[in-house]
């Protein structure tokens, strides 16, 4: 296993408990149609393995790095 995928079972793993702890605060909220149509092409270029853009390359393009 690479540092890579350790870090990003570790952040799954984190966010599922919370969840679990916490409860979902948007459970039962509506969405918009623009917003769910994103969200399930965001779902299918995920799982086709196409993770965007790394955080740390964000974050060196808006300066906070």
């Amino acid at each position: 296993m690479t540092k890579e995928q350790l870090r990003e079972m570790i952040g799954e793993t984190v966010e599922e408990k919370l969840i679990e702890l916490l409860g979902d605060p948007d459970d039962g909220l509506a969405i918009r149609s623009s917003v769910r149509t994103r969200l399930l092409r965001q779902r299918r270029k995920v799982a086709r393995g196409d993770r965007g853009e790394s955080l740390d390359d964000v974050a060196r393009k808006l300066g906070l790095h």
